[in-house]
């Protein structure tokens, strides 16, 4: 073989190889299109410029569509709330919680329809009421009816996406919804709040979503998702700085409602149904540090309600803090 084509092959080489080192890894990231700061983050590519990856984001209606995705391998990092969580956990899927994405208030709340005579827990009794099973939500409403010493089985519990709650609302098909945004805000607009989140959560039933990430994955990317909290901590923190520059007409909350498809009126008033904790608190007792036993908790009451069957003997695996503490190390 001649110098000449010896070289051509060579360079030939290098160039391929050059080439697939520019093409950025592929992930795929789990959301539930919630009005939040993120959102703004997402729409400006800052989580990509951040990890390097090629970020496809997907989103889900519900945290049981999130878990099969997540024990099929193909989603690797998502939102997930509390309840499924736990569910998922207690069943052996191999994801960590890293951090909080949000404390969840009265963005999720039961609400009653105009006319339905419900204006208490109570009143629940002999009616329709609409949830998406296995959410926070429904874990919300079963709490309720405990503390409230409700019989499960003297409500109609229907089993509906956020969509389906709010095309069955306007079809007066049922009596009340347990949900959140965006559907929340449409169906207050002929209802009533009889309680949100926030008070189930006085009663021993907190709700959260939380940031989840499969083990192994975690364990490769450390720095990529040390950057990926990173910019999610920014994010809320842009917020924290001055919620009431946050008006339906900012360009951040357009960007929110051009992400998420929300109403921009209704935007503001729905993200202060959320709390948002930064990271660097997250890594408290209260937080990330009392996970394990508010996760037990919350598994020891589904296996109760009969919605899992087994509890974990501690779910202290289940909470990565290391991911928290490298993007808060200075």
């Amino acid at each position: 073989m001649s110098k000449t084509m010896r070289g051509l092959m060579a360079g030939a080489v290098a160039l391929v190889l050059s080439a697939g080192s520019a093409y950025a890894e592929k992930i795929v990231i789990g959301h539930f299109g919630n009005p939040t700061p993120m959102q703004v983050a997402r729409a400006e590519g800052l989580f990509e410029k951040a990890t390097g990856w090629e970020i496809e984001w997907r989103k889900f209606a519900s945290g049981a569509e999130i878990i099969a995705a997540m024990a099929s391998g193909d989603v690797k990092v998502s939102e997930l709330g509390s309840s499924p969580m736990t569910i998922a956990m207690s069943q052996g899927v191999d994801i960590q919680m890293f951090m909080l994405a949000i404390v969840i208030g009265q963005a999720e709340s039961l609400i009653a329809r105009d006319g339905s005579g419900i204006t208490s827990v109570a009143d629940l009794k002999g009616k329709r009421v609409a949830v998406p099973i296995g959410s926070t939500a429904h874990f919300s409403l079963m709490g309720a009816l405990q503390h409230e010493k409700v019989p499960v089985s003297d409500v109609t519990i229907m089993g509906m996406p956020p969509d389906q709650i709010a095309a069955a609302w306007e079809q007066g098909a049922i009596d009340a919804a347990f949900i959140w945004e965006p559907a929340q805000s449409r169906i207050i607009k002929t209802g009533k709040r009889i309680l949100g989140a926030d008070t189930t959560a006085s009663w021993g039933f907190p709700t959260f979503d939380g940031w989840v990430v499969d083990k192994e994955f975690a364990a490769k990317n450390l720095k990529q998702m040390a950057a990926f909290a990173k910019v999610a901590d920014e994010a809320n923190a842009a917020y924290l700085a001055n919620p009431a520059a946050w008006t339906a007409t900012s360009p951040q909350v357009l960007t929110i409602a051009k992400m998420t498809g929300a109403s921009p009126d209704e935007i503001p008033d729905s993200m202060k149904g959320y709390t948002f904790v930064p990271l660097v608190e997250q890594l408290s007792d209260k937080w990330l540090g009392s996970a394990p036993a508010t996760l037990k908790s919350t598994a020891e009451f589904l296996k109760s309600a009969g919605r899992i069957e087994k509890v974990a003997e501690s779910y202290a695996p289940f909470v990565n803090t290391s991911i928290a503490k490298a993007a808060t190390a200075k």
